[in-house]
């Protein structure tokens, strides 16, 4: 998880798969699936898709407190 929190401290999006998947829990074909939907919120560059930080961090539980 430490690993995770500085992944997303540094960037401000991540790749959907594996990253943005794994970190929710879910399987590849789940992730993609989510986005599909909806779920996910992803930013499409082309074929690209990649999840901001700051979208994970709120479904993570992981944003931190404003002042």
């Amino acid at each position: 998880m430490k690993d995770l929190r500085k992944l997303l401290d540094e960037n401000l999006t991540v790749e959907l798969w594996p990253t943005t998947g794994r970190a929710l829990g879910l399987t590849r074909g789940s992730t993609y699936a989510a986005a599909a939907r909806g779920d996910i919120k992803t930013l499409d560059f082309g074929r690209l898709k990649r999840v901001s930080t700051a979208w994970l961090k709120a479904q993570l539980g992981l944003e931190r407190p404003t002042a």
